[in-house]
């Protein structure tokens, strides 16, 4: 082909490719976006009004032309046409824990206006097109991007111009669009910003929203008050609040007895003005503002929750928290005896205490409480009860004594119904060391049970105890399963002394727990109570398990719980010490001013006696490689410690549908809302989301 016919060869196979280069319509994962014309036919400088229509994903949404304390407005980027400003309709308030937004739900309608060029040709074609990029946000938030154009018959004169077939619905949108105020609005200065006041009667709900980002607290609750005659709204100062002139403007949003009316507003601040809330001040207001924002779990539903939960619970057996009492399964597979009644007995164990855990859950709840999973271990005197539980078992394992006569022994009934009975305390006892665990899938699942009645929230822990009982359960009635086990011998009781030992590893992990919650002196108490009670079993192995032997041993129990009463939490700077390493400890406000300077910040929702939590730090967070991801970014690393029970970390846990430990977040500079990472982290999982390119930032 010539070089003569080659560019024209090539005009004509970009053609059709141009003509659909910018459709009408176009839709990503989240969104649906069309541009809809009042016009079917335009005339050369008229102006006629588009709408770019939104068709979000149930549970996302999108932002406001002010985002609020995090997000990014939708944008739109014309070419071909001279395009007016965005025309936004009123938006809602998105509240997630003590973060609030400013957007849209569902199916919001965004005008523009646009003119038709002057020299646009009679019969030719008018084909402005249009960049739309918006963030959409539920549990993360993702930037997305179309490009959409329309194209339309350009006619003589406007009279010839004819009106498009969804004029009518334009128009309806239109109707949404907030307009001037028909009635005066006053505007004073307030100890904490300004007042806003009107005459409309019978107000009972109002808010205003600043469309300048930072002239208002966005947390900040809006006290309304009644007037002779109309309506006070008292409005905090935001970050930046405004100088004395310059005007204040924005959406005022009002309820009466007619419906919702939403008009535009633009004041000049007045003189002495207060300068807002400071953090401390904003905090509790911050976190009653986001009360009535349900988390975004609810939609899960029963089946898909129950389903959660019993892998949940079949995960938990590999979790390092139950690894101690997985050694005592295994003894209990080793031996002969009734495989299939011990199984039923350690089921039953097992689901009795979920039960118990649900039936405490519930009652706490229903007494205005906020718990989550795990919320037992907040208590230093349960985590001291559960470490002697696990030293009586280990000296046990050790030979120190017996509970139940021969391990072999099947014979007689009582030797049988004793063996039932340690499986089923075999059961309650992985319940109860699997609480600080929150295994994968688990996640989600709590949280749904945890907002829902108290039949599901039983039914969900079922589940869960179900699972973490099935391997367990499947070994003893499955006879191929049966034949895998060793035959019992000699090395049995070797293997059992063995066993002792993950026993005394979990009770060296338990006052590590309470160190972080009593500091040194309800450490030194616990192991006061450790001495006591091995010294009264010895007294009693001493004495050939004698009566007064038997009661030394139960006196020395009892005299180690009495220790409890003398353990009391301290202050999280009292056992700081040595834990500190190069993080900086979680509050809501550090976050907002991190995020406020546009710095990435990585949040680490922890606790103490969370295993998973701890190994995660050991592999994940503590590796140099990661040490040197974060300096390169320039992160900012928040600890939040849950081991003694925290309402602000519980706000958060809840705001992002967890009911437990660990979470972990990463905010990337300009990013509306966290990366919630995976709940088991590698090394490669964080360097990847903290390197991750970061979205356009805010304006």
């Amino acid at each position: 082909m010539s070089s003569f016919l080659r560019p024209a060869f090539l005009a004509l196979l970009a053609a059709p490719l141009l003509a659909l280069a910018a459709p009408p319509e176009a839709a990503t994962e989240h969104v649906k976006a069309r541009l809809v014309s009042s016009q079917a036919a335009v005339a050369p400088g008229q102006r006629f009004t588009v709408a770019l229509e939104q068709d979000i994903k149930s549970h996302w949404h999108t932002y406001w032309l002010n985002p609020g304390d995090s997000g990014q407005a939708t944008s739109i980027d014309w070419a071909g046409a001279e395009a007016g400003p965005i025309q936004w309709p009123t938006p809602s308030v998105q509240a997630i824990g003590p973060i609030v937004n400013y957007g849209y739900e569902g199916r919001p309608a965004l005008l523009v206006d646009l003119t038709v060029p002057a020299d646009a040709r009679p019969g030719g074609r008018f084909k402005p097109t249009a960049e739309v990029r918006w963030l959409v946000c539920k549990d993360v938030c993702i930037p997305e991007q179309v490009s959409l154009g329309l194209d339309l018959p350009v006619v003589g004169s406007a009279a010839q111009a004819t009106a498009g077939a969804d004029s009518a619905q334009v128009q309806e949108w239109r109707r949404a669009i907030p307009t001037p105020a028909p009635f005066a609005v006053q505007i004073k200065a307030a100890p904490q910003g300004v007042r806003l006041s009107g005459p409309t009667e019978g107000v009972t709900k109002a808010y205003f929203f600043a469309d300048t980002w930072g002239a208002v607290a966005h947390s900040a609750p809006q006290p309304l008050k009644a007037e002779a005659g109309g309506w006070v709204l008292d409005i905090p100062a935001g970050d930046e609040p405004l100088p004395a002139g310059k005007p204040l403007s924005g959406v005022i949003a009002l309820t009466t007895a007619a419906g919702e009316q939403a008009w535009t507003v633009s004041l000049p601040m007045p003189e002495g003005a207060g300068k807002g809330p400071g953090p401390a001040d904003l905090a509790a207001p911050a976190v009653a503002a986001a009360a009535p924002v349900s988390a975004p779990v609810s939609d899960l539903g029963l089946l898909p929750a129950l389903a959660l939960a019993l892998v949940g619970g079949l995960i938990l057996n590999l979790m390092p928290c139950v690894f101690p009492v997985l050694s005592i399964k295994a003894l209990a597979l080793v031996r002969e005896g009734n495989h299939k009644a011990e199984g039923l007995a350690y089921t039953a164990g097992v689901l009795a205490s979920f039960v118990l855990l649900a039936a405490v859950l519930i009652a706490l709840r229903a007494g205005g409480q906020q718990v989550g999973w795990g919320f037992q271990f907040h208590s230093p005197v349960f985590v001291l009860v559960v470490a002697y539980l696990l030293f009586l078992v280990g000296l046990n394992l050790s030979g120190l004594f017996e509970i139940g006569g021969s391990f072999t022994g099947i014979g007689s009934g009582l030797a049988a119904r004793q063996g039932l009975a340690g499986s089923f305390f075999t059961g309650v006892l992985a319940a109860v060391v699997a609480t600080p665990c929150t295994a994968p899938f688990m996640g989600a699942a709590l949280a749904f049970a945890l907002s829902q009645p108290a039949a599901v929230l039983l039914a969900v822990f079922l589940a869960l105890g179900l699972g973490l009982a099935l391997p367990f359960l499947v070994l003893a009635f499955w006879p191929a399963a049966q034949r895998w086990l060793p035959r019992p011998g000699a090395w049995m009781d070797r293997f059992k002394q063995f066993l002792a030992f993950p026993m005394y590893a979990a009770v060296v992990w338990l006052l590590w727990v309470l160190a972080q919650q009593t500091g040194p002196d309800g450490v030194a108490l616990a192991l006061v109570g450790l001495v006591v009670i091995a010294f009264g079993l010895w007294w009693r192995r001493a004495s050939g398990a004698s009566a007064v032997g038997t009661i030394a041993a139960l006196a020395g129990v009892v005299l180690a719980l009495g220790v409890s009463a003398w353990i009391k939490p301290v202050g999280a700077d009292a056992v700081a010490g040595s834990n500190a390493s190069a993080h900086e400890p979680y509050s809501a406000e550090r976050l907002a001013e991190l995020r406020g300077q546009n710095k990435p910040v990585f949040v680490n929702m922890t606790a103490a006696w969370c295993i998973s939590c701890l190994v995660n730090e050991r592999v994940a967070l503590s590796r140099p490689e990661v040490g040197e991801a974060f300096a390169k970014a320039g992160v900012t690393y928040l600890k939040g410690d849950w081991t003694r029970e925290d309402p602000n970390i519980t706000a958060v846990l809840k705001a992002h549908g967890r009911s437990g430990v660990p979470l972990y977040l990463y905010y990337a500079p300009g990013a509306a809302e966290a990366q919630v990472l995976p709940q088991i982290l590698t090394p490669g999982l964080v360097v990847e989301a903290v390197s991750a390119p970061a979205p356009a930032s805010r304006s």
